[in-house]
């Protein structure tokens, strides 16, 4: 049984790499995944609740290795790196295919958005915590609202990651920039005690006036 229900959650995200949202009825699925039909119904209920099981499942098995790899980032600009590696990696996979086509899928099924925004938190909770703990010491943790920087980091590598697709050099560039931005960050860690406190002063000035 555990088996059977795997190859539905395998072949639910085959179907829709290989036919789109659009073509991931039960009948692709089952014959994706080598079984019957009704065993579609049988274990999940509906296509809809197969999809969102598959959403989550996928998604927790690719970050699994990624979280280890995460744990030894030492800076953002190797966070930047390993985004750049994982971003290969999921377009390799497919996965980006998978990606753009679940949230296009999302605008319009709100059930399909819950199980995307449900996935993609399992992404955003490891990144905060990562940027939390590189940010710790630095005049940017003060006036940096770090959840949000989570969720615009994930955004951005999302956008990029449909972007590419039409745009390769335009995505290059962008992904060019961070890392200037990264650069930037750890240029002022490496600034003495007097302009670090020059530095704090500037940045409190500037958000409070926002």
């Amino acid at each position: 049984m555990a088996d059977t229900r795997q190859r539905l959650l395998d072949g639910a995200m085959e179907t829709i790499r290989r036919q789109g949202i659009g073509g991931a009825s039960a009948r692709a699925i089952a014959a994706t995944a080598g079984v019957n039909q009704a065993l579609v119904f049988y274990h999940f209920g509906s296509v809809g609740d197969l999809i969102a099981a598959a959403c989550r499942s996928g998604t927790e098995a690719r970050i699994a290795p990624f979280l280890t790899r995460l744990h030894e980032v030492a800076s953002l600009r190797e966070l930047l790196a390993l985004g750049r590696q994982l971003h290969a990696e999921e377009r390799e996979l497919g996965n980006v295919t998978v990606l753009s086509q679940v949230l296009a899928g999302a605008q319009t099924d709100p059930q399909l958005a819950e199980a995307a925004s449900a996935a993609l938190h399992l992404w955003i909770g490891p990144i905060e915590r990562t940027l939390e703990r590189l940010l710790d010491g630095s005049p940017l943790a003060e006036v940096t609202d770090v959840p949000g920087l989570a969720r615009a980091v994930s955004a951005g590598f999302i956008g990029l990651e449909l972007y590419e697709g039409i745009d390769p050099g335009g995505a290059a560039a962008a992904l060019h920039a961070l890392e200037q931005l990264a650069a930037l960050a750890e240029v002022m860690d490496d600034l003495g005690p007097v302009a670090r406190r020059a530095l704090r002063a500037r940045l409190r000035k500037s958000a409070a006036a926002r």
